[in-house]
């Protein structure tokens, strides 16, 4: 299972980017999917994540700024995030958890600069 991060760059503050996470390979029907990132010098934390049913859970800090989607056709998740701010700069990370499996992916993770 491979997993393919894209869609990072820089923008100014209050403005929007769509990050996407493609899956290749295969992978039980019982999974949660998420995204996590990591500032420079701190750890890597949860952004947001979604599971098999749609059910969706966001940190307080990116709440009604980000959404998180997937396209189970597509194998693809998604994260919208609009109104940026100087501290959502970090290195956006895609996990998938394969619950059936008891595996764990990582992506090798996109670069998001928010300038003030």
């Amino acid at each position: 299972v491979q997993l393919q991060a894209s869609g990072g760059g820089l923008v100014q503050a209050g403005g929007s980017l769509r990050l996407s996470c493609a899956v290749s390979g295969s992978i039980s029907r019982l999974n949660v999917m998420g995204w996590h990132r990591q500032a420079a010098g701190k750890q890597r934390g949860p952004v947001a994540r979604i599971d098999s049913t749609g059910l969706t859970n966001y940190d307080d800090s990116v709440k009604g700024r980000f959404t998180i989607s997937r396209d189970s056709a597509k194998n693809t998740m998604y994260l919208h995030m609009n109104g940026l701010k100087p501290e959502d700069t970090a290195v956006y990370y895609c996990e998938v958890r394969d619950i059936g499996r008891t595996q764990v992916y990582w992506g090798q993770g996109t670069q998001v600069t928010v300038s003030s």
